[in-house]
This record gives C-alpha cells, sequence and structure tokens, in this order.
C-alpha cells in the first residue's frame, strides 16, 4: 500500500477534502476521492475526516492508495519525440490528434500506449494502475510537451510540484482579435458548462484557474500570445482567452464553429516547461520548437500586414 503526506496551501483553506483530493490527486474524480475518504484511506490528525471536512491549510493530509494493478492497456510502437528521459522521468512533443489516455472512443493508439511500450517494466502505480505516471495532460488537439514519471517517487514529486506551481507550463497560441493590453492575468474559476456538459466553461461553483498571458506579436485581426499556467484545468487556456473574448484560431468548440484550412484543431502549443528534478532537484528548462503548421499560420499572419 502506498502512503501520500499532502499538504494544503493557505488558499485551500476552505475547500472541502474530497474535491481538494480529486484536484491534487492526479486522475482522481470527486467520487473516487469519496471511495478513499469512505474506505478510510484518508487520515488526517489520527483521524479519517467525513467527506465534507472543509482544510484549514495547515494539516497534514495522508492518503493511503492501493496496491497497484495492471492496467488493461496493450504497449504499442508508436513513434515519440523525445526531448528528455531518464531513469525516473521522460518528456515527450506529443503531437496533435494523439489522445494522451485510453478512453471511449480511444481505446489504443494513445500516448500511454507508446510510453508502455517505449517504457517497459519501468512504471508508476501512483491512481491504483499500474502504468506510465502522466503527470498533466494536454488536449488531443493541442500539441507540446509532456511529462511523465517512472516511478512513483518521481510521481509523488512532480504532482507536488504541481500542486504549488513550481512545475512551470508555457504556451503559445494565436488568438482571434487583438488584445487591448500587452500582458495581463485571467483569474475565473473553471468547470462544466451548465448545459452542455462536453464543454468546460467560467462559472461561479468552477474550480480555481489562473492563467498569465503576454503578448509576442499582434497581426490584422489576430494577436501571438504566450500563456503561463498557474492551474491546470481541463480546457484552461481555450476556455480563459475565449472569456476574454479572443478565442483561439481554429478552436471550434469555444470559437467560430468554421474550420480553419491547414489548421488540425485550435493553434496552441506546449513550448515549454520547468521543474525540479525529483531525484537530484535540478532546476530542468525544457522547450521544444513551434510546429510546422503553427510556423504556417504566423507566415499567413505576416503575410496580411
Amino acid at each position: 500500500m502506498e502512503k501520500l503526506t499532502l499538504q494544503p496551501n493557505k488558499e485551500d483553506a476552505g475547500k472541502r477534502i474530497d474535491a481538494w483530493l480529486s484536484a491534487v490527486l492526479e486522475n482522481t474524480t470527486r467520487s473516487a476521492a469519496q471511495r478513499l475518504l469512505e474506505e478510510g484511506r484518508v487520515v488526517i490528525g489520527g483521524r479519517t475526516p467525513a467527506k465534507n471536512y472543509k482544510l484549514t491549510g495547515g494539516e497534514a493530509v495522508e492518503v493511503l492508495l492501493p496496491e497497484p494493478e495492471p492496467v488493461n492497456v496493450i504497449p504499442q510502437d508508436i513513434p515519440l519525440d523525445v526531448v528528455y528521459e531518464d531513469g525516473d522521468v521522460i518528456v515527450v512533443n506529443k503531437p496533435k490528434g494523439l489522445v494522451v489516455h485510453p478512453a471511449p472512443g480511444h481505446p489504443d493508439g494513445t500516448l500511454v500506449n507508446a510510453l508502455l511500450y517505449h517504457c517497459g517494466d519501468s512504471l508508476s502505480g501512483i491512481g491504483g494502475e499500474l502504468r506510465p505516471g502522466i503527470v498533466h495532460r494536454i488536449d488531443r488537439d493541442t500539441s507540446g510537451l509532456i511529462i511523465a514519471a517512472k516511478n512513483d517517487m518521481a510521481h509523488q514529486g512532480l504532482a507536488a510540484q504541481l500542486q504549488d506551481h513550481t512545475l512551470a507550463r508555457t504556451y503559445e497560441c494565436i488568438v482571434t482579435g487583438n488584445l487591448r493590453e500587452d500582458s495581463g492575468t485571467v483569474d475565473a474559476p473553471i468547470g462544466r458548462h451548465h448545459t452542455d456538459r462536453k464543454k468546460m466553461a467560467v462559472v461561479s461553483d468552477g474550480r480555481n484557474a489562473v492563467t498569465h498571458w503576454e503578448v509576442i506579436a499582434r497581426y490584422p485581426g489576430f494577436t501571438h500570445v504566450r500563456c503561463r499556467l498557474k492551474t491546470g484545468r481541463t480546457h484552461q487556456i481555450r476556455v480563459h482567452m475565449a472569456h476574454l473574448g479572443h478565442p483561439i484560431l481554429g478552436d471550434t468548440v469555444y470559437g467560430n464553429k468554421k474550420p480553419i484550412p491547414g489548421l488540425q484543431g485550435q493553434c496552441l502549443q506546449a513550448v515549454g516547461l520547468r521543474f525540479l528534478h525529483p531525484r537530484t532537484g535540478e532546476l530542468l528548462e525544457l522547450t521544444c520548437p513551434r510546429s510546422e503548421e503553427f510556423e504556417e499560420q504566423l507566415r499567413k499572419l505576416s503575410a496580411r500586414r
């Protein structure tokens, strides 16, 4: 049985323990967090809290995870663009169109299938399943850097950095329209859309979400933007940019429904990762070049000037 000790931040004070656990434990839904609580696998001060327990922000939360079980996912020899790899972590430049996790409609051909083949016996068991420990996610039609842990020690260390925001993720995107300021911050909670459950939205009862942005270049009718995530909610940058009134070019979910010729999905790429190596403590700063598809859109916009 794996034991984790988690430390809520001051900003977590007042949050329900089940909601907080679902946010900090990778691939753990709120109902799964409630099961952990019901099974007595969560301990605070020697006691198991109720699922509606409100955090004070100063307590230590011990979580006893069940032994990992082999996941029913077949290793597949899918080419990977490996940017960094050692015995603990692997960072991949994920192409557009590649789904991260197997899911209904995508049972195989995913990044997890590829990592299972590439990593062999080097797997993380966090989340109750034996598999490469995907620490954060990228949408199917977003390309760029994604990190996975090869063992539980690395997974726990990287997950803690996600929680305290020392694992930094930088994105670039092209948005429609011209942002008035040269930089800014969107601090707006994100949750499921109240009427369209397939979409996310800025909603008052959503989870805290913060995106810092700055303008890289301006074009007639469009802006090239760099975004830095403080939090990592589903579709966060896409939702926040649309909330500003500047949806991402090619985003047919949160912007114009008409696809852009020559562009698959949204023009959004994870171009940078910065984190402390979970074993050595060394600061790693990794980048990847913008995709040819992204560069082609910039060339087209430059030609309009």
